[in-house]
């Protein structure tokens, strides 16, 4: 693990990837040491060590001015991944793959070992198509929760986790893992302030604790589906069960809120999907309360029409390529070598 290990950002022990890595055959036997002690004892060092993160704000937007134009991104000391790595890919994934009642995993094409965005617009796509042949209509509503990754409540976490097949050292250690984390900023140096919510976005450990959070997000009818990529949701209702629309959001809501999420209805929107030969004979379903209608939808890049056309993505493809070029050719017309182009 440490001849792998890539250039990234060392965390408050100050220890960089680079010497790790070059000095790693002269204590990869002691750290594999402190790890199986790690484990066997079911403890995590403590804060200056392994559970004190410094939050680098990365700006979501080019002119950010407020907090919330910035996603927060916590740098965790680099052993502390490693170890973090060993647990998701050793034990979680496994467990993933036998989900007890009432967790389910197919459905999130994120932070699995064979989940992709591919995947999921193929699915999406395949399931909407598949619907539309024995439904004038399918509704697709894209959610959106508000900081999803930086609310989840730890307690719920671990209470979902406890029912993951995982051997009791590896879900005590999950425990010691979880409990007595802090966080500081480093724009403006903050002190360090405890934490009982987030699943530490820049660890290894917290894109999988965010699959474990939102396993338990099903729909209410059989007919319904969600499609999770990470915290973009979608939620598949065929005309057959659109009367169902306001009870599943009503669900989606209370669940949110037992997550400590919220759902951000001004981002919420559905889009009608319908078969062009069929669009004569079309009967849109009523609008829902504070939910916009649109008439593409973009689902992870790819911006669909309600046609199930996707000129409308080749168009922007198209568009974003031209100014690139020309671009380029403004920059090469002013002197700018092709090595200054890369």
């Amino acid at each position: 693990m440490l001849d792998t290990l890539r250039p990234t950002s060392a965390g408050l022990d100050g220890l960089p990837a680079w010497y790790l890595k070059v000095a790693a055959p002269l204590f990869c036997n002691q750290l594999a040491y402190l790890f199986n002690l790690s484990f066997a004892t079911a403890s995590v060092p403590q804060p200056h060590q392994w559970k004190e993160a410094c939050i680098t704000p990365v700006p979501k937007v080019s002119a950010p001015q407020l907090p919330a134009d910035y996603r927060p991104i916590s740098i965790t000391p680099i052993l502390t991944r490693i170890m973090e790595r060993a647990v998701v890919r050793s034990y979680l994934y496994l467990a993933f793959q036998k989900p007890p009642p009432g967790l389910e995993f197919s459905d999130q094409f994120a932070f699995r070992p064979t989940a992709s965005t591919t995947a999921a617009i193929i699915s999406l796509l395949q399931t909407v198509t598949t619907l539309l042949q024995s439904n004038p209509f399918v509704v697709v509503i894209s959610l959106d929760f508000s900081k999803a990754f930086g609310t989840v409540r730890h307690s719920s976490l671990l209470a979902k986790m406890a029912k993951l097949d995982l051997p009791a050292v590896v879900y005590n250690w999950l425990v010691a893992f979880f409990t007595g984390h802090a966080h500081r900023t480093v724009v403006e140096v903050s002190s360090t302030r405890s934490i009982t919510a987030s699943i530490i976005q820049g660890s290894s450990i917290g894109p999988a604790s965010y699959t474990v959070t939102a396993a338990d997000l099903q729909p209410l009818n059989a007919s319904n589906q969600f499609f999770k990529f990470a915290d973009d949701t979608y939620l598949v209702v065929p005309a057959e069960s659109v009367d169902t629309r306001a009870a599943e959001l009503s669900n989606i809501i209370t669940w949110a809120a037992t997550n400590n999420w919220k759902l951000n209805k001004l981002k919420t929107k559905e889009v009608v999907f319908y078969d062009s030969r069929r669009r004569r004979k079309l009967s849109p379903p009523p609008l829902l309360p504070d939910v916009d209608r649109d008439t593409t939808l973009k689902v992870l890049g790819v911006t669909l029409s309600s046609n199930m056309s996707a000129s409308e993505h080749i168009r922007r493809v198209v568009s974003d390529s031209a100014q690139t070029l020309y671009a380029v050719r403004v920059l090469r017309h002013h002197g700018i070598k092709d090595a200054g182009l890369r």
